[in-house]
């Protein structure tokens, strides 16, 4: 792509307004398929919304050394889980990548390299919430990886980087848990909403921080003692809703959305930040 194509792109998203910016707690691959109240919460999001012209997901689920973006034409769509039933491994997604919208990311930032990956695709972080909002798959979807070398203050900082996709109809989207702990969750209430009492201190002592603005906690989220630890036994979930939270400007409004936790060590707990 030359630069006159890039700055075609970039004049054609300028006329939609500043776009909001979701965390999505994405919670079971099984949620892509499953009807309940929590896909409920992402149809009704993407209904609500202006309908953007194309989306950027930050997923727990591309993890690498170093940043990417994905710059394919054509994003397949990855079964990256093991052990649920046919129906899930038959879901496809296929939106059209934008090879042009991951060379203006790129080049937005500059405090770091970031690659252009054409391997990768879209994984079920991604998937298996954008197709609620948008079943369609007609809006160009590319991913943007998430460095797992790099701290908590790194990722906040970059994903400041990219604000500007907002004016340009770009839908940012965060798509993780705040709270996940696999390896606590409770079988017996997989489906039922239920939280550990270190779940529910962890959950609502982030919601107090993300009401008041305060981000700097968020950020220090290894120095707020053993219920976040169990909450967030590794960072990977944890790190989108810092994206997200790094692009709300001082005007933007926070509302909550999918606020219930599941089997005692999940919530699904979902942002939307808009212009006031």
């Amino acid at each position: 792509m030359n630069l006159k194509d890039l700055n075609k792109m970039t004049s054609s998203m300028e006329s939609t307004g500043k776009m909001p910016v979701l965390f999505l707690g994405h919670g079971s691959p099984m949620n892509a398929i499953e009807e309940n109240e929590f896909v409920q919460g992402f149809r009704k999001v993407g209904q609500e919304i202006t309908r953007p012209n194309a989306i950027l997901c930050i997923s727990a689920h591309w993890e690498t050394r170093g940043t990417f973006v994905t710059a394919m034409e054509n994003p397949p769509t990855i079964h990256d889980f093991g052990g649920f039933p046919q129906a899930l491994f038959d879901v496809q997604y296929p939106a059209p990548g934008s090879p042009e919208l991951a060379q203006e990311t790129k080049s937005l930032i500059t405090k770091s390299e970031v690659g252009l990956d054409h391997k990768w695709g879209l994984d079920h972080g991604a998937w298996s919430v954008v197709k609620h909002l948008y079943p369609n798959a007609d809006i160009p979807v590319i991913q943007m990886s998430i460095d797992y070398t790099k701290p908590a203050q790194y990722h906040y900082e970059l994903a400041q980087q990219i604000n500007s996709l907002r004016q340009k109809g770009v839908l940012i989207i965060g798509s993780g848990n705040m709270v996940h702990n696999l390896r606590m969750v409770a079988w017996s209430k997989l489906n039922e909403e239920f939280a550990f009492d270190w779940a529910t201190e962890a959950n609502e002592k982030m919601k107090s921080f993300i009401t008041s603005g305060d981000h700097q906690q968020l950020i220090d989220f290894r120095s707020q003692g053993r219920a976040f630890d169990l909450a967030i036994p590794t960072p990977e979930h944890y790190l989108p809703l810092l994206y997200t939270l790094a692009l709300k400007e001082e005007n933007d409004k926070v509302t909550l959305f999918n606020d219930k936790p599941v089997a005692g060590s999940l919530t699904m707990t979902s942002l939307k930040i808009v212009a006031d």
